[in-house]
């Protein structure tokens, strides 16, 4: 009698940012992945880098608003994995270092041009992602927004809107502009 072992081939993704915070851009270029693979490898960039005008959140207010939104609009948790994962500064082995922390994948999802051409020369497929709104869906737009006084809960999902302001992360930017951040741009 003969088994037949079928070896089931996932397509999994890579997608690299900083979500200080994670907004509705971030959400849809999600969306779209998860429409060309099966897995998709979230990796939070900078992750050592928190309480900064330009990078105010933790890797893990980061992860958690992430997962919040995700499981807001039902994406199941078994399709990605979030990875913190702290810089590199040497851009030669920034790649190699990345795939260290990360589960194996055939394709990376980005726009920056130093990542598609680090990807590149390390023999990976790499894509562009559609930009969704990309004036208002900035991150950088937001924390002016929350720091201005404006509105910017309409820039995120309602449930990430709702863990920065009931985790005094709105606040902390607030607070932070007082403070003397001369070599810290938004």
């Amino acid at each position: 009698m003969f088994f037949q072992s079928f070896e089931v081939l996932l397509i999994r993704g890579l997608f690299v940012g900083r979500f200080q915070p994670f907004h509705n851009g971030h959400l849809e270029a999600i969306n779209y992945i998860l429409k060309k693979t099966d897995e998709l490898i979230i990796v939070v960039g900078s992750s050592q880098l928190s309480h900064e005008k330009s990078n105010p959140f933790t890797a893990g207010e980061r992860v958690t608003m992430i997962r919040l939104a995700l499981n807001d609009i039902g994406i199941d948790s078994g399709r990605y994995f979030i990875i913190p994962v702290p810089d590199v500064t040497v851009h030669s082995t920034w790649f190699s270092e990345l795939r260290s922390y990360v589960p194996d994948f055939e394709i990376v999802y980005s726009n920056e041009p130093l990542t598609r051409l680090l990807v590149k020369e390390a023999g990976f497929k790499v894509s562009s992602i559609p930009l969704f709104t990309r004036k208002l869906f900035k991150a950088t737009e937001i924390r002016s927004r929350i720091l201005s006084g404006e509105n910017w809960s309409n820039l995120v999902p309602r449930s990430v809107a709702n863990f920065i302001e009931k985790s005094g992360c709105a606040q902390r930017i607030i607070d932070m502009s007082s403070r003397d951040f001369a070599d810290d741009q938004y």
